[in-house]
């Protein structure tokens, strides 16, 4: 499958309009391509399903299009994060050639060699951000990629519900093993469904962004179809619940009121604030701001088991934390170095679930203002063009958008969940803020030349 992905790419490329062809070439990679099975070359980066779709859509559109793609965007601090992204690896690799030593073992120290690969595969995962300011940065483009996320969502539906039933085998029929450890699937006596994602929350997480996108199109839609509309999002409603992920339920109860009932000036707010705060989170953690007893607290009102489970999380946060900080800067770089060990036999002692320790512990603070700094760029720049626009200027779509940008900013403080799906969609956001930007810039200037031409007249003192 990770082998004729380039052919199926190719395919589309042929037979549909390059916004549509960049959609599924990424979405339908993710949703189909095997989880953790990878092409491990010398050198160059590790191709598998979160990189191969967004390496093979940017050479279909430079080889047989013959289009070009900006790689950094118009903002200076934008470009600044890319460049922080791309290059910060290259950095953490200088600082982390010591190895690390045991009674029994050691850990090399990382080469040269390797921060070439880091930095390829740091600008390889960037292509669906760049692809999507391109294709998908304005409303018409954002809503085409919705409604292929809720058609993904509709299909994807049916192995969900079957594997909800006789539990997740989806990945063992098709590709001969399972992708996880079994026993997280099993919830409230029955499964949560996995079927060609890392894990169930995964698969949790895109439902409730096909829920959000269902709303909106609800929202938007003409009178006579919105009974369709309303009985898909209900249907996504269902599935989510399917999914029995606390979490995701979570962030439904509060973004999906917002989805219905805000001003997309309000939505874009509301994203840019949950933005800062993820952003900000693990300066908020190692300033004990965070109330992680009020925390545990709460999640043991409801489930012990699950309150349980967040107790262990957050206390192997606090350890990662902690070893995070002897290198702040540029972090310990791969391999395992950002863990802490066993003296004698170096075995990893900790576990990491949210990508902002992950980050944060593996590139430092460098990788991590460049990585969660960049994700949240398209909701500070359409917070700002929000609050200056004109009524009208700025559409449900790009605010509902934005909330869902901001539910995966959300869900990057408990889970890994930033995908190439998730670079997509901040594309998008950013090119519409681009677009906004333009409008706004052209308004100001048109407003100028009225005053100096046929203008107000303006009373002067000599």
């Amino acid at each position: 499958m990770l082998a004729i992905w380039p052919v199926v790419t190719w395919q589309m490329y042929r037979k549909l309009d390059p916004q549509r062809a960049l959609i599924w070439t990424i979405l339908a990679g993710y949703l189909l391509l095997p989880p953790l099975v990878k092409f491990d070359l010398p050198v160059i980066p590790d191709l598998d399903k979160n990189t191969i779709p967004g390496l093979m859509a940017a050479l279909c559109i430079v080889l047989m299009l013959g289009e070009r793609i900006s790689l950094l965007p118009e903002n200076p601090f934008g470009k600044a994060l890319v460049g922080l992204y791309v290059l910060g690896p290259f950095l953490t690799v200088l600082t982390n050639t010591d190895p690390l030593i045991f009674r029994l073992t050691e850990i090399g120290g990382m080469q040269i060699y390797d921060s070439f690969a880091a930095m390829a595969n740091q600008l390889i995962w960037l292509l669906p951000l760049f692809l999507g300011r391109k294709y998908l940065g304005n409303p018409e483009g954002m809503r085409v990629l919705m409604g292929a996320m809720i058609a993904g969502g509709l299909a994807y539906s049916i192995p969900m519900l079957i594997e909800a039933r006789v539990s997740p085998q989806m990945n063992i029929w098709v590709y001969g093993f399972f992708q996880h450890d079994f026993f997280q699937t099993i919830r409230a006596g029955g499964y949560r469904p996995v079927v060609f994602l890392p894990h169930g929350l995964w698969v949790a997480f895109y439902t409730l962004m096909c829920l959000m996108s269902a709303l909106i199109v609800l929202r938007v839609s003409p009178a006579e179809q919105r009974p369709k509309a309303l009985a898909i999002a209900l249907y996504m409603a269902f599935m989510l619940v399917v999914c029995k992920s606390a979490g995701v339920l979570a962030y439904a109860a509060l973004f999906c009121p917002l989805l219905l009932l805000a001003t997309p000036r309000l939505m874009l707010v509301v994203a840019g604030m949950v933005a800062a705060v993820v952003v900000a989170y693990p300066l908020l953690r190692g300033l004990h701001v965070v109330p992680l007893d009020a925390i545990l607290d709460f999640a043991n009102g409801f489930s012990t088991e699950r309150a349980g489970s967040l107790r262990f999380r957050f206390e192997n946060e606090e350890i990662l934390l902690a070893r995070a900080e002897e290198r702040p800067w540029f972090g310990w770089g791969g391999f395992g170095r950002n863990f802490t060990h066993d003296p004698d036999t170096g075995e990893m002692l900790n576990i990491a679930d949210g990508a902002w320790i992950i980050v944060l512990g593996i590139y430092g603070w460098c990788g991590y203002i460049a990585d969660f700094g960049l994700t949240a760029l398209p909701l500070f720049l359409l917070m700002r063009e929000a609050l200056l626009a004109r009524r009208g200027e700025v559409s449900v779509v790009t605010g509902g958008m934005g909330l869902i940008l901001g539910a995966s900013m959300l869900d990057l403080l408990p889970n890994a969940t930033q995908v190439p799906l998730t670079w997509l969609v901040a594309g998008a956001l950013l090119g519409e803020a681009e677009r906004l930007r333009h409008l706004r810039k052209a308004r100001q200037a048109d407003a100028r030349r009225a005053g100096l031409h046929g203008g107000r007249a303006r009373r002067t003192v000599i």
